[in-house]
């Protein structure tokens, strides 16, 4: 697979809580000489790498992250604000406890919400799939198709272990055909990015691919 294609589907992601905006501006630098979907940042530094960068680079930043459990108000809040600094995409955590007493009206509200805030731009749906059964992995494609989100996300890369091909095969299986499938954690090699990508993810999370591309 060719190396532009690769890196056009990486959302080069800096997540660190001890990220500075020196740190993002060289991140927000990279994407823009390697031509990647967007940078993933944390939400305190949008506005002022949407500053920086002006329209030349998508800017995604994260909600109820890394946990999920902020209340529906907040995540609510959150994206507004976010939006209003400048996101160009959103990537939020759902309620992981909620799905796991099977409110699942409750998981499903939520989303719409965002994604009702969110209008025409892009929302991730982060389900963080290391903490799931595999029913209920299948129960959040049936959710998320549902939503009007944009795409379904592997997870968050801060909890036990991150994407795996078998969960992207897994969405490819029972997500709706117009929701977008993104891959994220621990995807630390070109090879990793291939087999993603084959699997049927069309967004990678990583902050490891342009390294490599850097050293190559």
């Amino acid at each position: 697979m060719d190396i532009k294609e690769i890196v056009s589907k990486v959302d080069h992601t800096l997540l660190s809580p001890i990220s500075t905006f020196s740190d993002i501006k060289n991140l927000c630098d990279e994407g823009m000489k390697y031509g990647v979907a967007s940078v993933c940042i944390p939400p305190c530094f949008v506005k002022k790498a949407k500053d920086y960068v002006e329209n030349n680079l998508k800017i995604c930043t994260v909600i109820g992250f890394p946990n999920g459990y902020n209340d529906e108000s907040v995540k609510v809040f959150e994206t507004a604000q976010a939006l209003e600094a400048g996101a160009d995409e959103i990537d939020m955590v759902i309620n992981i406890g909620f799905l796991k007493e099977k409110n699942y009206s409750k998981v499903l509200s939520e989303i719409k919400k965002i994604k009702h805030v969110c209008g025409y731009k892009i929302l991730k749906v982060i389900i963080e799939t290391c903490l799931l059964s595999q029913d209920e992995k299948i129960e959040m494609c049936r959710i998320v198709s549902d939503s009007g989100a944009d795409f379904i996300k592997t997870s968050t890369g801060f909890s036990k272990f991150g994407a795996k091909v078998e969960d992207i095969i897994l969405f490819k299986k029972y997500i709706d055909k117009n929701i977008k499938i993104k891959a994220a954690g621990g995807i630390s090699s070109l090879e990793d990015a291939e087999k993603f990508i084959s699997a049927g993810a069309s967004r990678l999370g990583t902050s490891r691919i342009i390294k490599i591309i850097k050293e190559i």
